[in-house]
């Protein structure tokens, strides 16, 4: 999907549906959005107004969507005041909120085999993505998600068999019962998941594949996490895709506060993760392989 093709970005009055607590002041949204819900893919977000009383919107990424019922979901985590006064809001109640915006992933076919690294807040986008490849052909997605806090789900044994993870058992529920594979990663001691990073699983998946001109990854999270899967990716020439967490005011191109230095064709350039991104290409952001 090109910039051209992107959904238009709609408003609209949001009911809240559905609003769960988890560890961590983690915090599961589900908001009655026909309109975003038919048009968003995966790596795209909303604006939220998360109270009467802030003027500013907070973007926050999809984590699935229901286009037939006309839902969205969202996963946050409460850092300040804002999401704060998000976590506030009861069901019943209305949000307003813009969306879908942004450059969603974009997978290339000719690589069906889909890692998808997602860790903290970036997890959201890519059980989007996993929803979206779901059943898909060709699509052969796996996920690899790390947390540093408890995870906003029950983690259970995989009952899949993944090369070089089975060591790894913990799963996320909900890929499973998709079929979709998937592992867990966190150095907070949680039982069952790997004690380190999403990318040393990645690191071990690949090299007990030993070939992998059928793979691409996607992935999101902090931007030291996405740093170490582009030189993951660089290492073993794999293409992929990042998307970016910023803070953002208006979200869609106007304020410019979300710039980010990208190499383009035509040499260094300065673009807003808010509609040239929330996706870009690794490479673009962290550079060239050495």
């Amino acid at each position: 999907m090109t910039r051209r093709e992107t959904p238009s970005i709609v408003e609209q009055e949001a009911e809240i549906l559905a609003h769960e607590a988890h560890p961590g002041e983690q915090y599961v949204l589900r908001l009655r959005a026909p309109d975003v819900a038919s048009q968003a893919r995966p790596g795209q977000f909303v604006h939220l107004r998360c109270g009467p009383c802030l003027p500013l919107r907070r973007p926050l990424s999809i984590q699935r969507t229901d286009p037939r019922e006309g839902w969205i979901e969202l996963l946050y985590k409460r850092v300040g005041a804002g999401t704060a006064a998000l976590a506030e809001q009861p069901v019943g109640g209305r949000l307003p909120l813009l969306g879908p915006i942004g450059v969603p992933f974009r997978p290339d076919p000719r690589r069906p085999r889909v890692l998808l690294l997602g860790g903290g807040v970036g997890i959201p986008p890519m059980i989007f993505a996993a929803q979206w490849l779901r059943g898909r052909t060709p699509w052969k997605p796996l996920a690899l998600l790390g947390s540093e806090v408890p995870f906003p789900f029950t983690p259970r044994p995989s009952r899949s068999s993944v090369s070089g993870l089975d060591g790894t058992r913990a799963a996320m529920p909900l890929l499973e019962d998709w079929g979709i594979p998937s592992r867990l990663a966190s150095r907070a001691g949680l039982p069952g998941c790997h004690a380190g990073y999403v990318t040393e699983l990645a690191e071990r998946w690949i090299a007990a594949r030993g070939h992998a001109e059928d793979t691409q990854i996607l992935a999101c999270g902090p931007h030291a996490m996405l740093k170490a899967v582009a030189a993951l990716a660089c290492r073993h020439g794999l293409p992929c895709q990042v998307s970016l967490e910023e803070f953002m005011a208006c979200a869609v191109g106007g304020c410019a506060g979300c710039v980010v230095r990208v190499e383009t064709p035509l040499g260094p350039a300065m673009q807003r993760v808010c509609v040239d991104g929330p996706v870009f290409d690794a490479r673009a952001v962290f550079g060239p392989c050495a």
